[in-house]
């Protein structure tokens, strides 16, 4: 009966642990323009379960496309990108991002100008915050981009989700989707910001 015991005991330890748990998702907050292409853009980069066009840092609640591009609102177009932590860092989403825009443009991106196209990184947690500042500073010693950046770095407010019809534009209309980037330059200046370096991350 003892030699059982002992048996089971030994089976018991080289099963593996039941009550280890895989890391919930974590969200980030992009503004980088257009929110059609900040969407098509992350939907491509692995580790990333899903992407929602909206409204952040704006003063009025519930705003509607209209009144984001009329201006007034202080709301930038963003992107909430939630993601799996245990495929794709914050850190790395962060290095992808300044190579997916302008960030030396305080008008607004490519052909598109005025505050809510504007770039900006909204931290939903204090880690965030410090890691995101962190990546900026760095860029100061980087040879690209050439001029200062300027993009803004702040805690995250509240996210109003867009429309239903932004939301996976560039899957419903992939045609006009496809002729707007081409047309405001979008794809040309980040490379030309960029070098080598434009869009690494992004399959």
């Amino acid at each position: 009966m003892r030699s059982l015991k002992v048996l089971a005991l030994s089976a018991a330890l080289c099963l593996p642990a039941l009550t280890s748990q895989a890391t919930a998702p974590e969200t980030a907050i992009f503004a980088g323009g257009c929110f059609w292409c900040v969407e098509s853009d992350f939907d491509k980069v692995p580790g990333v379960i899903s992407t929602t066009s909206g409204y952040i840092g704006g003063n009025v609640a519930n705003p509607t496309y209209k009144q984001v591009t009329k201006g007034g609102t202080g709301h930038k177009e963003a992107v909430k990108i939630t993601f799996d932590p245990d495929k794709v860092s914050y850190q790395k989403l962060l290095d992808i991002y300044w190579r997916s825009v302008d960030p030396t443009d305080a008008g607004g991106q490519f052909c598109d100008r005025g505050e809510s196209y504007s770039t900006a990184i909204f931290a939903t947690s204090d880690a965030q915050l410090r890691q995101a500042r962190a990546s900026k500073n760095a860029l100061r010693t980087h040879p690209l981009p050439e001029a200062p950046v300027v993009t803004p770095i702040e805690k995250a407010s509240t996210f109003y989700p867009a429309e239903d019809y932004h939301q996976d534009y560039y899957q419903k209309s992939p045609l006009k989707y496809k002729f707007y980037r081409y047309r405001c330059g979008r794809d040309a200046k980040v490379k030309a910001v960029w070098g080598a370096e434009a869009y690494q991350g992004i399959k």
